[in-house]
Protein backbone atom coordinates (compact mmCIF):
# COMPACT_ATOMS: atom_id res chain seq x y z
CA UNK A 1 0.00 0.00 0.00
CA UNK A 2 1.57 3.37 -1.13
CA UNK A 3 1.30 6.21 1.15
CA UNK A 4 -1.33 8.39 0.10
CA UNK A 5 -3.69 5.51 0.40
CA UNK A 6 -2.26 4.63 3.75
CA UNK A 7 -3.03 8.07 4.56
CA UNK A 8 -6.43 8.54 2.79
CA UNK A 9 -7.33 5.20 4.62
CA UNK A 10 -6.03 6.66 7.80
CA UNK A 11 -8.12 9.95 7.48
CA UNK A 12 -11.40 8.05 6.67
CA UNK A 13 -10.97 5.54 10.02
CA UNK A 14 -10.52 9.13 11.68
CA UNK A 15 -13.87 10.92 9.79
CA UNK A 16 -11.94 13.02 8.50
CA UNK A 17 -13.82 12.54 4.67
CA UNK A 18 -12.09 15.27 3.05
CA UNK A 19 -8.48 15.12 4.13
CA UNK A 20 -8.98 11.26 2.66
CA UNK A 21 -10.36 13.32 -0.85
CA UNK A 22 -7.66 15.47 -0.64
CA UNK A 23 -4.77 12.23 -1.06
CA UNK A 24 -6.43 10.44 -3.77
CA UNK A 25 -9.56 12.68 -5.49
CA UNK A 26 -7.34 12.68 -8.85
CA UNK A 27 -6.51 9.03 -8.85
CA UNK A 28 -8.47 5.99 -10.66
CA UNK A 29 -6.56 2.71 -9.41
CA UNK A 30 -9.20 0.21 -7.43
CA UNK A 31 -7.90 1.38 -4.00
CA UNK A 32 -8.27 4.87 -4.07
CA UNK A 33 -11.62 4.53 -6.11
CA UNK A 34 -12.63 2.72 -2.95
CA UNK A 35 -11.49 5.20 -0.77
CA UNK A 36 -12.98 8.10 -3.01
CA UNK A 37 -16.58 6.44 -2.73
CA UNK A 38 -16.27 5.65 0.98
CA UNK A 39 -15.35 9.39 1.80
CA UNK A 40 -18.43 10.53 -0.75
CA UNK A 41 -21.10 8.56 1.34
CA UNK A 42 -19.59 9.95 4.51
CA UNK A 43 -20.65 13.22 2.45
CA UNK A 44 -23.73 12.03 1.52
CA UNK A 45 -23.32 11.62 -1.86
CA UNK A 46 -24.64 8.06 -1.81
CA UNK A 47 -25.25 7.53 -5.53
CA UNK A 48 -22.25 8.96 -6.59
CA UNK A 49 -20.29 6.98 -3.49
CA UNK A 50 -21.61 3.70 -5.25
CA UNK A 51 -20.47 4.09 -8.86
CA UNK A 52 -17.10 5.07 -7.14
CA UNK A 53 -17.32 1.34 -4.95
CA UNK A 54 -18.41 -0.30 -7.97
CA UNK A 55 -15.98 0.61 -10.11
CA UNK A 56 -13.46 -0.30 -7.61
CA UNK A 57 -14.83 -3.61 -7.49
CA UNK A 58 -14.68 -4.25 -10.99
CA UNK A 59 -10.82 -2.70 -10.80
CA UNK A 60 -9.99 -5.42 -8.59
CA UNK A 61 -8.29 -8.39 -10.08
CA UNK A 62 -9.29 -12.25 -9.96
CA UNK A 63 -6.60 -12.61 -7.43
CA UNK A 64 -7.91 -9.53 -4.85
CA UNK A 65 -10.78 -11.12 -4.30
CA UNK A 66 -10.77 -9.85 -0.63
CA UNK A 67 -10.39 -6.47 -1.37
CA UNK A 68 -13.41 -6.77 -4.05
CA UNK A 69 -16.08 -8.86 -0.95
CA UNK A 70 -14.63 -5.15 1.07
CA UNK A 71 -16.19 -2.55 -1.43
CA UNK A 72 -18.85 -5.36 -1.74
CA UNK A 73 -19.79 -4.58 2.03
CA UNK A 74 -19.20 -0.80 1.31
CA UNK A 75 -21.29 -0.44 -1.44
CA UNK A 76 -23.99 -2.75 0.86
CA UNK A 77 -23.55 -0.27 3.87
CA UNK A 78 -24.13 2.54 1.91
CA UNK A 79 -27.58 0.99 -0.21
CA UNK A 80 -28.79 0.42 3.62
CA UNK A 81 -27.97 4.27 4.70
CA UNK A 82 -30.45 4.85 1.15
CA UNK A 83 -33.16 2.38 2.30
CA UNK A 84 -32.39 -0.02 -0.68
CA UNK A 85 -33.66 -3.17 0.43
CA UNK A 86 -34.03 -4.70 -3.63
CA UNK A 87 -30.44 -5.98 -3.52
CA UNK A 88 -30.03 -9.63 -4.09
CA UNK A 89 -28.67 -11.15 -0.52
CA UNK A 90 -26.31 -13.52 -2.73
CA UNK A 91 -23.35 -11.00 -3.60
CA UNK A 92 -23.34 -9.88 0.07
CA UNK A 93 -23.62 -13.94 1.33
CA UNK A 94 -20.55 -14.54 -1.09
CA UNK A 95 -18.66 -11.33 0.43
CA UNK A 96 -19.45 -12.49 3.88
CA UNK A 97 -18.10 -15.91 2.39
CA UNK A 98 -14.71 -14.52 0.95
CA UNK A 99 -14.21 -12.40 4.21
CA UNK A 100 -14.58 -15.97 6.40
CA UNK A 101 -12.52 -18.39 4.11
CA UNK A 102 -9.62 -15.31 4.77
CA UNK A 103 -10.03 -15.16 8.31
CA UNK A 104 -10.83 -11.15 8.11
CA UNK A 105 -12.65 -11.27 10.90
CA UNK A 106 -13.26 -7.67 11.61
CA UNK A 107 -14.85 -7.15 8.61
CA UNK A 108 -16.83 -10.23 8.86
CA UNK A 109 -18.21 -8.76 11.93
CA UNK A 110 -18.77 -5.29 10.11
CA UNK A 111 -20.75 -7.07 7.63
CA UNK A 112 -23.07 -9.16 9.76
CA UNK A 113 -23.93 -6.29 11.32
CA UNK A 114 -24.84 -4.41 8.32
CA UNK A 115 -27.09 -7.74 7.77
CA UNK A 116 -28.42 -6.80 11.70
CA UNK A 117 -29.35 -3.62 10.72
CA UNK A 118 -31.12 -4.64 7.91
CA UNK A 119 -33.52 -6.95 9.40
CA UNK A 120 -33.79 -4.32 12.00
CA UNK A 121 -35.38 -1.71 9.65
CA UNK A 122 -37.67 -4.24 8.13
CA UNK A 123 -38.79 -5.30 11.71
CA UNK A 124 -38.05 -9.38 11.26
CA UNK A 125 -36.54 -8.75 14.86
CA UNK A 126 -36.31 -12.57 15.88
CA UNK A 127 -34.17 -12.82 12.86
CA UNK A 128 -31.43 -10.02 13.71
CA UNK A 129 -31.64 -11.20 16.96
CA UNK A 130 -30.29 -14.82 15.86
CA UNK A 131 -27.79 -12.93 13.78
CA UNK A 132 -26.47 -10.98 16.39
CA UNK A 133 -25.89 -13.71 18.24
CA UNK A 134 -23.35 -15.17 15.78
CA UNK A 135 -21.61 -11.86 15.89
CA UNK A 136 -18.63 -11.50 18.11
CA UNK A 137 -17.29 -8.11 18.79
CA UNK A 138 -13.81 -9.43 20.06
CA UNK A 139 -11.76 -9.43 16.98
CA UNK A 140 -7.98 -9.79 17.09
CA UNK A 141 -6.87 -6.33 17.44
CA UNK A 142 -4.19 -6.17 14.15
CA UNK A 143 -7.11 -7.66 12.23
CA UNK A 144 -8.08 -4.66 9.28
CA UNK A 145 -11.66 -3.64 9.63
CA UNK A 146 -13.80 -1.58 8.15
CA UNK A 147 -16.68 0.80 10.53
CA UNK A 148 -16.98 4.31 10.04
CA UNK A 149 -19.68 5.61 12.13
CA UNK A 150 -21.84 8.52 10.73
CA UNK A 151 -24.16 10.96 12.48
CA UNK A 152 -27.49 9.26 14.16
CA UNK A 153 -30.00 7.62 11.82
CA UNK A 154 -29.13 10.25 8.88
CA UNK A 155 -26.47 8.36 7.29
CA UNK A 156 -24.47 5.28 7.10
CA UNK A 157 -21.77 4.16 9.31
CA UNK A 158 -19.62 3.61 5.89
CA UNK A 159 -17.03 0.87 5.89
CA UNK A 160 -13.03 1.99 5.74
CA UNK A 161 -11.47 0.88 2.38
CA UNK A 162 -10.01 -2.46 1.59
CA UNK A 163 -7.23 -2.97 4.15
CA UNK A 164 -7.67 0.71 6.01
CA UNK A 165 -7.55 0.43 9.68
CA UNK A 166 -10.14 2.01 12.51
CA UNK A 167 -10.27 1.95 16.34
CA UNK A 168 -11.20 -1.60 17.07
CA UNK A 169 -13.73 0.00 19.91
CA UNK A 170 -15.79 1.22 17.08
CA UNK A 171 -16.80 -2.00 16.20
CA UNK A 172 -17.94 -2.98 19.81
CA UNK A 173 -20.14 0.28 19.53
CA UNK A 174 -22.04 -0.42 16.65
CA UNK A 175 -22.16 -3.87 17.92
CA UNK A 176 -23.91 -2.81 20.93
CA UNK A 177 -26.35 0.06 19.82
CA UNK A 178 -27.75 -2.98 17.24
CA UNK A 179 -28.18 -4.87 20.79
CA UNK A 180 -29.76 -1.75 21.95
CA UNK A 181 -32.09 -1.12 19.74
CA UNK A 182 -33.28 -4.67 20.00
CA UNK A 183 -33.77 -4.88 23.66
CA UNK A 184 -35.72 -1.37 23.05
CA UNK A 185 -37.45 -2.72 20.26
CA UNK A 186 -38.43 -5.99 22.66
CA UNK A 187 -38.66 -3.89 25.74
CA UNK A 188 -36.19 -5.37 28.13
CA UNK A 189 -35.25 -1.84 29.34
CA UNK A 190 -32.25 -3.11 31.89
CA UNK A 191 -30.98 -5.34 28.75
CA UNK A 192 -30.85 -2.23 26.62
CA UNK A 193 -29.52 0.08 29.71
CA UNK A 194 -26.29 -1.98 29.65
CA UNK A 195 -26.20 -2.73 26.00
CA UNK A 196 -26.09 0.89 25.81
CA UNK A 197 -23.77 2.04 28.70
CA UNK A 198 -21.08 -0.46 26.54
CA UNK A 199 -21.84 1.14 23.22
CA UNK A 200 -20.96 4.48 25.00
CA UNK A 201 -17.86 3.03 26.79
CA UNK A 202 -16.58 2.08 23.26
CA UNK A 203 -17.60 4.89 21.21
CA UNK A 204 -15.24 6.88 23.78
CA UNK A 205 -12.53 4.89 23.60
CA UNK A 206 -12.76 4.93 19.57
CA UNK A 207 -12.70 8.87 19.89
CA UNK A 208 -15.36 8.97 17.00
CA UNK A 209 -17.53 12.31 17.30
CA UNK A 210 -20.38 10.93 14.93
CA UNK A 211 -20.54 7.55 16.85
CA UNK A 212 -20.89 9.63 20.68
CA UNK A 213 -23.24 11.58 18.70
CA UNK A 214 -25.59 7.93 17.79
CA UNK A 215 -24.88 6.59 21.08
CA UNK A 216 -26.29 9.70 23.05
CA UNK A 217 -29.63 9.88 20.85
CA UNK A 218 -30.23 6.13 21.23
CA UNK A 219 -29.85 6.76 25.10
CA UNK A 220 -32.22 9.85 25.03
CA UNK A 221 -35.02 7.36 23.81
CA UNK A 222 -35.41 6.04 27.15
CA UNK A 223 -35.82 9.54 28.23
CA UNK A 224 -38.32 10.74 26.22
CA UNK A 225 -42.07 9.94 26.05
CA UNK A 226 -43.37 6.81 24.04
CA UNK A 227 -47.42 7.01 24.34
CA UNK A 228 -50.24 8.17 26.24
CA UNK A 229 -52.23 6.15 28.62
CA UNK A 230 -55.75 6.77 28.58
CA UNK A 231 -57.43 5.81 31.67
CA UNK A 232 -60.63 6.13 33.60
CA UNK A 233 -58.64 9.20 35.73
CA UNK A 234 -57.09 10.57 32.32
CA UNK A 235 -53.88 10.65 30.29
CA UNK A 236 -50.64 10.47 31.00
CA UNK A 237 -47.31 10.56 28.97
CA UNK A 238 -45.56 7.21 29.21
CA UNK A 239 -41.44 6.49 29.15
CA UNK A 240 -40.32 3.33 27.81
CA UNK A 241 -39.88 2.06 31.37
CA UNK A 242 -43.02 2.97 32.22
CA UNK A 243 -44.80 1.61 29.80
CA UNK A 244 -42.25 -1.82 30.46
CA UNK A 245 -43.82 -1.96 33.56
CA UNK A 246 -47.34 -1.59 33.15
CA UNK A 247 -47.10 -4.16 30.82
CA UNK A 248 -45.80 -6.25 33.21
CA UNK A 249 -48.77 -5.16 35.81
CA UNK A 250 -52.05 -7.05 36.06
CA UNK A 251 -53.65 -3.94 34.41
CA UNK A 252 -55.42 -5.32 31.44
CA UNK A 253 -53.79 -2.73 28.70
CA UNK A 254 -55.36 -2.47 25.28
CA UNK A 255 -51.90 -1.61 23.48
CA UNK A 256 -52.72 0.83 20.26
CA UNK A 257 -49.08 1.35 19.31
CA UNK A 258 -48.22 -2.41 18.45
CA UNK A 259 -52.37 -3.30 17.82
CA UNK A 260 -52.52 -5.95 21.05
CA UNK A 261 -54.24 -6.95 24.50
CA UNK A 262 -51.29 -7.41 27.60
CA UNK A 263 -51.79 -8.30 31.40
CA UNK A 264 -49.45 -9.94 33.57
CA UNK A 265 -46.72 -10.67 31.12
CA UNK A 266 -49.93 -12.28 29.01
CA UNK A 267 -49.30 -10.94 25.77
CA UNK A 268 -52.38 -10.86 22.99
CA UNK A 269 -51.51 -9.45 19.39
CA UNK A 270 -54.28 -8.11 17.06
CA UNK A 271 -52.76 -6.65 14.76
CA UNK A 272 -53.75 -8.80 11.87
CA UNK A 273 -57.58 -8.57 13.24
CA UNK A 274 -58.14 -5.26 12.84
CA UNK A 275 -61.60 -5.13 14.17
CA UNK A 276 -61.63 -7.51 16.89
CA UNK A 277 -58.58 -4.57 18.15
CA UNK A 278 -61.12 -1.54 17.35
CA UNK A 279 -64.06 -3.14 19.45
CA UNK A 280 -61.58 -4.18 22.32
CA UNK A 281 -60.19 -0.45 22.21
CA UNK A 282 -63.45 0.79 22.22
CA UNK A 283 -64.50 -1.25 25.29
CA UNK A 284 -61.82 -0.33 26.99
CA UNK A 285 -62.18 3.45 26.62
CA UNK A 286 -65.74 2.75 28.01
CA UNK A 287 -64.61 1.09 30.76
CA UNK A 288 -65.65 1.06 33.65
CA UNK A 289 -69.02 1.73 31.66
CA UNK A 290 -70.55 0.49 29.06
CA UNK A 291 -70.52 1.29 25.27
CA UNK A 292 -73.89 0.71 23.12
CA UNK A 293 -73.65 -1.43 20.07
CA UNK A 294 -74.48 1.62 17.80
CA UNK A 295 -70.67 3.51 18.94
CA UNK A 296 -69.33 -0.36 18.58
CA UNK A 297 -70.99 -0.43 15.20
CA UNK A 298 -69.78 3.28 14.04
CA UNK A 299 -66.34 2.38 15.49
CA UNK A 300 -65.18 -1.17 13.95
CA UNK A 301 -67.35 -0.63 10.93
CA UNK A 302 -67.60 2.50 9.85
CA UNK A 303 -71.23 3.35 9.62
CA UNK A 304 -73.56 5.91 10.75
CA UNK A 305 -76.63 4.46 9.58
CA UNK A 306 -76.52 0.40 10.86
CA UNK A 307 -78.75 -1.99 10.04
CA UNK A 308 -79.81 -5.28 11.10
CA UNK A 309 -77.11 -6.85 9.36
CA UNK A 310 -74.25 -4.83 11.43
CA UNK A 311 -76.10 -5.57 14.56
CA UNK A 312 -75.57 -9.47 13.46
CA UNK A 313 -72.24 -9.03 12.67
CA UNK A 314 -71.53 -7.07 15.71
CA UNK A 315 -72.76 -9.79 17.80
CA UNK A 316 -70.13 -12.51 15.84
CA UNK A 317 -67.56 -10.18 16.08
CA UNK A 318 -68.19 -9.47 19.89
CA UNK A 319 -68.58 -13.69 20.03
CA UNK A 320 -64.80 -14.17 18.67
CA UNK A 321 -63.57 -11.12 20.75
CA UNK A 322 -65.12 -13.10 23.91
CA UNK A 323 -62.97 -16.41 23.15
CA UNK A 324 -59.42 -14.77 22.52
CA UNK A 325 -59.57 -12.76 25.70
CA UNK A 326 -61.45 -15.35 27.98
CA UNK A 327 -58.61 -15.59 30.14
CA UNK A 328 -57.98 -12.28 30.59
CA UNK A 329 -61.41 -10.24 30.42
CA UNK A 330 -65.21 -11.09 30.04
CA UNK A 331 -67.46 -8.95 27.89
CA UNK A 332 -71.15 -9.00 29.08
CA UNK A 333 -74.34 -8.06 27.29
CA UNK A 334 -76.19 -4.92 29.03
CA UNK A 335 -79.30 -2.88 27.78
CA UNK A 336 -77.73 -0.67 25.58
CA UNK A 337 -74.35 -2.67 24.95
CA UNK A 338 -71.36 -4.28 26.03
CA UNK A 339 -68.94 -3.41 29.06
CA UNK A 340 -65.85 -4.97 29.61
CA UNK A 341 -64.83 -7.14 33.00
CA UNK A 342 -61.33 -7.61 33.41
CA UNK A 343 -60.87 -10.93 35.47
CA UNK A 344 -59.42 -10.58 39.28
CA UNK A 345 -60.58 -6.94 39.34
CA UNK A 346 -57.64 -6.04 37.45
CA UNK A 347 -57.57 -1.71 36.14
CA UNK A 348 -57.95 -1.13 32.32
CA UNK A 349 -55.64 1.64 30.49
CA UNK A 350 -54.75 1.99 26.81
CA UNK A 351 -52.07 3.21 25.44
CA UNK A 352 -52.25 5.00 22.81
CA UNK A 353 -49.24 6.39 20.37
CA UNK A 354 -47.89 9.71 20.64
CA UNK A 355 -48.74 10.15 16.73
CA UNK A 356 -52.35 10.63 15.98
CA UNK A 357 -53.51 9.43 13.06
CA UNK A 358 -53.79 5.66 11.34
CA UNK A 359 -50.24 5.84 9.66
CA UNK A 360 -48.81 6.27 12.76
CA UNK A 361 -46.27 3.29 12.16
CA UNK A 362 -45.00 4.94 8.34
CA UNK A 363 -44.55 8.12 9.81
CA UNK A 364 -42.57 6.35 12.47
CA UNK A 365 -40.34 4.97 9.92
CA UNK A 366 -39.91 8.03 7.82
CA UNK A 367 -38.51 10.01 11.17
CA UNK A 368 -35.29 8.33 10.89
CA UNK A 369 -33.90 11.29 8.64
CA UNK A 370 -33.88 8.90 5.81
CA UNK A 371 -35.20 9.27 2.35
CA UNK A 372 -37.39 5.94 1.65
CA UNK A 373 -39.00 4.78 -1.30
CA UNK A 374 -42.08 3.53 -2.01
CA UNK A 375 -41.28 -0.37 -2.32
CA UNK A 376 -38.89 0.22 0.95
CA UNK A 377 -41.21 0.91 2.57
CA UNK A 378 -43.75 -1.35 1.64
CA UNK A 379 -42.12 -4.00 2.66
CA UNK A 380 -40.84 -3.25 5.79
CA UNK A 381 -44.50 -2.67 6.62
CA UNK A 382 -45.04 -5.49 5.38
CA UNK A 383 -48.28 -3.39 3.00
CA UNK A 384 -48.60 -3.15 -0.44
CA UNK A 385 -47.16 -0.80 -2.19
CA UNK A 386 -51.24 0.76 -3.63
CA UNK A 387 -51.89 0.69 0.19
CA UNK A 388 -48.18 2.91 0.98
CA UNK A 389 -48.94 5.00 -2.06
CA UNK A 390 -52.69 5.97 -1.02
CA UNK A 391 -51.32 6.68 3.24
CA UNK A 392 -48.17 8.90 1.75
CA UNK A 393 -50.98 11.07 -0.53
CA UNK A 394 -52.45 11.45 2.58
CA UNK A 395 -49.89 12.41 4.84
CA UNK A 396 -48.55 14.62 1.99
CA UNK A 397 -52.24 16.65 1.77
CA UNK A 398 -51.65 16.87 5.34
CA UNK A 399 -48.23 18.38 5.03
CA UNK A 400 -46.96 15.61 7.16
CA UNK A 401 -44.24 14.50 4.64
CA UNK A 402 -42.73 15.34 1.19
CA UNK A 403 -41.58 13.64 -1.81
CA UNK A 404 -38.33 14.27 -3.45
CA UNK A 405 -37.47 13.01 -7.06
CA UNK A 406 -39.69 12.10 -9.67
CA UNK A 407 -40.92 8.47 -10.81
CA UNK A 408 -38.60 5.44 -10.18
CA UNK A 409 -36.51 7.74 -8.30
CA UNK A 410 -38.73 9.19 -5.79
CA UNK A 411 -38.09 9.20 -2.38
CA UNK A 412 -39.92 10.10 0.53
CA UNK A 413 -38.95 12.60 3.44
CA UNK A 414 -40.68 13.01 6.89
CA UNK A 415 -39.06 16.01 9.75
CA UNK A 416 -37.75 14.20 12.91
CA UNK A 417 -40.51 14.25 15.54
CA UNK A 418 -39.37 15.93 18.06
CA UNK A 419 -40.37 15.38 22.02
CA UNK A 420 -40.93 11.28 21.08
CA UNK A 421 -39.43 7.92 20.98
CA UNK A 422 -41.05 6.22 18.58
CA UNK A 423 -39.80 2.80 19.13
CA UNK A 424 -43.41 1.14 20.05
CA UNK A 425 -44.32 2.26 16.91
CA UNK A 426 -41.84 0.51 14.60
CA UNK A 427 -42.58 -2.46 12.78
CA UNK A 428 -42.71 -5.70 14.32
CA UNK A 429 -41.96 -4.11 18.01
CA UNK A 430 -41.96 -7.18 20.39
CA UNK A 431 -44.13 -9.23 22.09
CA UNK A 432 -44.01 -11.11 18.72
CA UNK A 433 -46.85 -12.50 17.58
Amino acid sequence: MDSLIAASARALAAGDALGALKRVALRDDPPALALRGIAMAQLGEHRRARELLRRAARGFGSHEELSRARCVIAEAEVALAVRDFTASPRALAAALATLEAHADHANLLHARLIAVRRLLLLGRLEEAGAALAQSDARVAPRTPIAPQPSAARTAPRVPAAPAARAPLPALAAVASLAAAELALRSLRIGPAQAALERAHAAAERAGIPALLAEVAEARSALDRPAALRLAAGGEQLLRLGEVAALLASDTLVVDACRRGLGSGGLWRPLARRPLLFALARALAEAWPGDISREALIATAFRTRDPDATHRARLRVEIGRLRALVADQAQIAATARGFVLQPLAGRDVAVLAPPIAGEQAALVALLSDGAAWSTSALALALGASQRTVQRALAELEEAGRVRPIGRARTRRWLAPPLAGYTTILLLPAALPLE
